[in-house]
């Protein structure tokens, strides 16, 4: 049987919750107010996986070390799967140890920033410059000569090598 107690502790978890669900929703809606690539949310999901959808569309991530990406040593670049925006060069790739590929630097005017909110801590979402979609995070616990660590997940990348 429910108790008054039982209702006022479920109700205040109900409130607490609603708003996390949304502000993991508004960082996206913020960094994507105008791009030079768009697509609806169905032409969205036709041009990519289920996965990739989840990550670039919706803000959600790829579990550490999963990535192909996050083994890849060869020079090149890696660009984005929603518009093929090239994003970093294996030259700013390093091995952070988090599962995630990491990058101390993107190219020139390829990424945006956002704040982000989720999970109850203040973080840098980082977007693609030219279709909005969310990429990963940047810390400043990075190597020099930036400091910057840019968490990226693989699977909204791809990898394209210099030919020899």
């Amino acid at each position: 049987m429910m108790n008054r107690r039982i209702f006022l502790a479920g109700s205040a978890l109900a409130l607490a919750v609603v708003p996390l669900a949304a502000s993991i929703r508004s960082t996206f809606a913020a960094a994507g107010n105008s791009f030079p690539v768009t697509h609806t949310a169905d032409e969205w999901r036709k041009l990519l996986t289920p996965e990739q959808y989840n990550i670039l569309r919706e803000e959600g991530t790829e579990y550490p070390g999963s990535s192909a990406l996050l083994n890849e040593h060869r020079k090149g670049t890696f660009a984005c799967v929603g518009c093929d925006q090239a994003l970093f060069s294996s030259e700013t790739k390093f091995e952070s140890g988090t599962g995630w590929p990491s990058f101390w630097a993107p190219l020139k005017d390829a990424v945006g920033t956002v704040s982000d909110t989720t999970l109850g801590m203040v973080r840098v979402a980082v977007h693609c410059a030219r279709c909005g979609g969310h990429l990963g995070h940047v810390f400043d616990d990075g190597p020099k000569p930036t400091g910057l660590r840019y968490c990226m997940n693989g699977a909204v990348m791809k990898f394209r090598a210099v030919s020899a």
